[in-house]
């Protein structure tokens, strides 16, 4: 599955969730804020689907996705991207 096609059924997943995602052109990172008690994921048009996932995946770490369907690959894809944050998490804790 391509790395496209991952982000779209994140985007997909986070809207079943009732989070809004909004692709902007602009000069910042993405992530997840609340705007008017609603809660929204920007992604940023200049950067490639590899970073897309690294920031959906790190807006929906928080959050409850058992009662939402996520294809084996993508939810693969999930783990992997949150284990990755761990580790560095812990790299700069060790420091």
């Amino acid at each position: 599955m391509k790395t496209e096609e991952i982000v779209s059924e994140l985007i997909e997943a986070a809207r079943q969730m009732g989070i809004s995602v909004r692709n902007e052109r602009g000069r910042f990172r993405g992530g997840i804020c609340t705007v008017d008690e609603e809660e929204q994921i920007l992604l940023n048009k200049r950067q490639p689907p590899e970073a897309h996932l690294a920031i959906l995946a790190e807006s929906l770490s928080n959050k409850n996705m058992d009662n939402v369907f996520l294809t084996p690959t993508v939810r693969k894809a999930l783990e992997q991207s949150w284990a990755k944050r761990e580790q560095v998490d812990v790299e700069i804790a060790d420091s």
